[in-house]
């Protein structure tokens, strides 16, 4: 097997064990599409994190010989996954090596947005002493609702089992999936009833799908945490609902203006809706890290390695 790293700063786990295993892996992390079309003739396997587009003409590229696409990480949005059935490569993803890390990210920050730590520790900071108007609200008085419930979400709902909060889940894709952990609703019961909102659903058919008309559905206000993908969300349709008082506050480690590759933001260059987000003293704004951690990076490898060598054992 032959297989080209487009990632340089992956998890070295995956190319020592395939080089171990006898396999040939090339990195070329810093070289441009045109180079990398030029290459691709020459290998069973691509890894890729999200540098670019895995459309028809990179899979075309690959001609006969490509075998598979390995996403490092959750996210296939940027790849064309109808194309590549139809060529008979397989995409594989590694949500897997993720989970846990997302978990406690959405977690730590739905504490934030009901304690208004990071408002409390701004002021303190600045000199200010402000102690009433920052009283929290306990997690354990109120309903959670998960939207989305693979992986992330489940990892999410275990680790809210120990705050003592309900906690109901919706997930359109399906079917039989509530648990001791969250209860298994249609949108319609989660919006009557939470008070608490993550996102841990993929972007792929639910672009904006919290929208305007979503969040006049819900029928009390909410706090909204995104970990997913910021294109989930259209933010002006969020900071409208924050002004109307149907989001109390909204914790945010995505975006919708971010680059595809997630490395860079220039948010003085931003539109007002973004600008409105960064301003709020109701808003948590984490750099798409929620997924991140020392223990992650190489859950990726790991899952990622099994995931490719199952699947092709005699490459």
């Amino acid at each position: 097997m032959k297989v080209i790293f487009l990632d340089p700063d992956a998890h070295p786990f995956l190319r020592e064990q395939l080089r171990a295993d006898g396999h040939t892996v090339d990195l070329h992390g810093t070289c441009d599409r045109a180079r990398i079309l030029e290459m691709l003739p020459n290998y069973d396997g691509l890894m890729i994190r999200s540098r670019f587009n895995v459309d028809r003409e990179m899979l075309d590229a690959g001609g006969e010989r490509l075998k598979f696409v390995a996403r490092w990480g959750v996210g296939t949005d940027h790849i064309d996954l109808d194309y590549a059935k139809s060529r008979g490569i397989t995409v594989f993803n590694s949500p897997e090596g993720s989970k846990h890390t997302v978990a406690e990210h959405t977690v730590g920050m739905m504490l934030m947005l009901l304690n208004h730590l990071g408002r409390a520790d701004r002021q303190v900071r600045a000199g200010q002493w402000v102690r009433r108007e920052n009283v929290g609200t306990e997690l354990q008085s109120l309903t959670v609702g998960l939207i989305g419930y693979g992986n992330m979400g489940q990892m999410t709902a275990r680790r809210l089992s120990g705050f003592g909060c309900r906690v109901l889940t919706h997930d359109k894709y399906r079917t039989d999936y509530g648990d001791e952990y969250a209860t298994a609703v249609s949108l319609e019961q989660l919006q009557r009833e939470a008070d608490v909102v993550s996102l841990h659903i993929f972007l792929e058919g639910n672009h904006f799908y919290a929208n305007r008309q979503w969040f006049e559905s819900f029928a009390k206000p909410i706090y909204l945490i995104n970990t997913a993908r910021g294109l989930l969300v259209r933010t002006v349709d969020l900071v409208e609902a924050m002004e109307s008082g149907r989001v109390l506050g909204a914790a945010l480690d995505v975006n919708e203006y971010e680059e595809q590759s997630f490395v860079s933001l220039a948010p003085d260059e931003l539109p007002e809706p973004y600008q409105y987000l960064r301003r709020s003293d109701r808003t948590v704004l984490t750099p798409h890290i929620a997924g991140w951690s020392h223990e992650a990076e190489e859950g990726h490898a790991r899952t990622l390695y099994q995931k490719i060598t199952t699947a092709f054992p005699n490459l």
